[in-house]
């Protein structure tokens, strides 16, 4: 099964696609919606999906029928797994907390306060310097549960159309295309569930559940 999984391929006319990159990246966008739904699952899944991508983008390092090696995306992977791994520990540990679960979900989505926004663009600027993918500022902000994680994944979707597209890795270059329609709708369906979370804070101040004080009179007059 594995030695089938790793030479498999679809044509497509003229062109092939390995099998892998295609799971790949089904793998990406079912964690995506994960992520989306604020569901703990989706970072294990993303996982997987990167351990496919990094033997795709090995290439001819691993014997793979894709002749094209791209070094860069591969260690790209590797920081993906990693930070992954890091941002599954923190949902776990919330929701097994429940200060921030609401209805099974892992996190209740922010924005980042001006000191976090500020770090962002300055770990930006320094990644670009360093090289170092800007993605990874994405599944970082992921995992704190910022809104504007998603719009740096727009970013990011946005520069790897091309790069990807002149490389050949054709089915992970259309998937850009639709991550970056994907994740647009994630900020705003993030952006939608902060505000519902803030006004029903709000209201929970503002109304406070009187029931639990009278309860509490009653058991200390008997």
């Amino acid at each position: 099964i594995l030695r089938w999984l790793f030479d498999a391929q679809i044509h497509v006319g003229d062109q092939s696609l390995l099998v892998r990159e295609v799971l790949g990246n089904a793998f990406g966008l079912a964690s995506a919606l994960g992520g989306m739904r604020r569901k703990v699952w989706a970072w294990p899944v993303g996982i997987l999906g990167n351990l496919l991508l990094l033997t795709v983008f090995l290439g001819a390092l691993v014997g793979s029928p894709h002749p094209v090696t791209m070094l860069g995306q591969a260690g790209r992977q590797i920081m993906f797994i990693a930070v992954s791994i890091w941002g599954w520990h923190r949902w776990r540990a919330t929701r097994a907390a429940g200060g921030d679960a609401s209805e099974g979900a892992a996190v209740i989505p922010k924005w980042a306060t001006n000191t976090e926004r500020a770090g962002l663009v300055v770990a930006m600027v320094a990644g670009t310097l360093l090289l170092t993918p800007i993605s990874l500022l994405a599944t970082y902000g992921m995992a704190r549960g910022w809104v504007e994680f998603w719009l740096i994944w727009v970013a990011v979707d946005l520069v790897g159309v091309p790069l990807l597209w002149s490389a050949g890795y054709y089915a992970t270059s259309f998937m850009y295309v639709f991550y970056g329609c994907f994740t647009l709708v994630g900020f705003f369906v993030w952006w939608r569930t902060r505000n519902l979370e803030a006004q029903k804070t709000r209201v929970q101040t503002q109304f406070p559940d009187v029931t639990v004080e009278v309860t509490d009179v009653k058991k200390g007059r008997a």
